[in-house]
């Protein structure tokens, strides 16, 4: 009598993934209408109406206490050892036109930093495959310029770059200035995965940052990369003389978009003198410095693709006067004067915290400034729900850790990277069932 063998395949319940698209994981969650989920007393929802003042207070949390709410959340949605490696490159360095006052590509501002030709095509895929080599899994393109505009034969070239990458086996992401929706729909059939466009800080301390672009131009530019198909990378930098209300207010307009981004860069300053920033004299962080007067809550902003209010609409609050203690003496200033705020790693983890609870589904990265903050500090950020870095000796024109010191810390800390082109691993959390999904309940009517 014949015996007839099976063969079993054992799968790793914890090697499962999601969709890598985060629109398909958006619509897996719709399509089994899930409504919200909880662990450990923590209860978390996937929100597009967040107000102001709720956004306040999480943020004003004890730092403890913020934390483990972020910490619980980063668990219920990812895999905490996961991390996403990204390298950034410089393709057009120098020359730009625009009046960032932190930025050292500006042709406005005496720095460093001297304008180049753009790379050539081949040049760009040698640094993509020493980035794969290095273990980054996702290769960001970026450009010192305002906007692609009427730039037909360097577009040209970038489309080839973007397909070259992609072909390698990487993610690619580009940040190119102002795109109008056929550019990206363009950049999107060549193969490109993400479009980073940062708004930077809060509408009402934008003008105070930039001049030469609008808050809303950056609302347009994100709403065509949203309309393309694309995954959207929008986040914002600490340290630009912003205040407290400024960095909720960031957070406000991104926790209400549409749709929320793929990923939200959080960035330290790394100030470069010549900038009228980095010009500036640096004082104690806002963590360790007490607001005289409570955050504006009564600014909205409208959804991508729509008008802000007109500055008559906009109520902003009148610059804050501080104090902080300097040897001992009480020395007042305000917004405007020659100093701003040094970032810390608990402004980072503060920051981190409230996205990672505002919106849990996106990947928070921890971005530029990390030369500054210790192995240890670096981990408190990554437990308050920072799940992706960028990798590389630099940063467009700023320093970052070396590869092999972030191979060290992955080790130490026991992260793993996550592959590209593969979605994110399933909580193990949530595989073990110790997270409770609640779903939409349908009420039913009988006659």
């Amino acid at each position: 009598m014949e015996h007839e063998s099976s063969i079993k395949v054992h799968v790793d319940k914890y090697s499962l993934r999601l969709p890598n698209n985060d629109r398909d994981r958006t619509f897996l969650a719709q399509q089994t209408e899930e409504h919200s989920r909880s662990m450990s007393g923590v209860v978390s929802v996937v929100r597009h109406d967040w107000t102001r003042e709720e956004i306040s207070t999480i943020y004003h949390l004890p730092l403890y206490d913020l934390l483990y709410r972020a910490a619980t959340v980063h668990r219920m949605y990812w895999n905490p050892s996961e991390v996403q490696q990204c390298t950034l490159i410089s393709i057009k360095t120098g020359g730009c036109t625009e009046d960032c006052s932190y930025c050292s590509q500006s042709s406005r501002y005496k720095t460093h930093v001297k304008p180049t030709p753009t790379l050539k095509v081949q040049q760009v895929l040698e640094a993509a495959q020493r980035a794969k080599d290095a273990g980054s899994t996702r290769f960001c393109m970026g450009a010192a310029w305002r906007e692609l505009g009427n730039k037909t034969n360097a577009f040209t070239h970038i489309l080839d770059m973007v397909r070259g990458v992609n072909e390698m086996g990487l993610e690619v992401c580009a940040t190119l200035g102002m795109l109008t929706l056929d550019q990206a729909k363009a950049l999107k059939e060549a193969g490109l995965t993400s479009y980073n466009h940062n708004l930077d800080t809060s509408p009402e301390h934008y003008p105070k940052v930039i001049t030469t672009r609008t808050f809303q131009d950056r609302l347009d530019t994100l709403a065509n990369v949203r309309e393309a198909g694309l995954s959207v990378c929008c986040g914002g930098i600490l340290g630009l003389g912003e205040k407290e209300m400024d960095r909720i207010g960031l957070l406000h307009v991104l926790a209400t978009l549409p749709e929320h981004p793929e990923s939200v860069p959080i960035n330290a300053l790394v100030s470069v003198q010549g900038t009228p920033l980095g010009n500036k004299k640096k004082r104690n962080s806002l963590s360790s410095v007490e607001e005289a007067n409570t955050p504006s809550n009564n600014v909205t902003i409208t959804p991508c693709g729509k008008s802000l209010p007109s500055e008559e609409n906009i109520s902003i609050h009148a610059a804050s006067r501080v104090k902080e203690e300097k040897e001992g003496v009480a020395v007042e200033y305000d917004g405007d004067d020659e100093s701003i705020a040094q970032v810390d790693a608990f402004d980072m983890a503060r920051m981190i915290a409230t996205a990672r609870i505002l919106m849990p589904r996106t990947m928070v990265r921890l971005s530029a400034g990390r030369m500054s903050f210790s192995h240890a500090e670096q981990f408190m950020m990554f437990q308050a729900g920072a799940n992706s870095i960028f990798s590389g000796d630099t940063l467009l024109t700023t320093p970052n850790p070396q590869v092999d010191e972030d191979r060290i810390l992955f080790q130490k800390l026991g992260l793993v990277g996550k592959p590209a082109h593969q979605g994110p691993l399933i909580a193990p959390a949530e595989v073990d069932g110790m997270v409770h999904i609640t779903r939409v309940v349908h009420e039913s009517f009988t006659q």
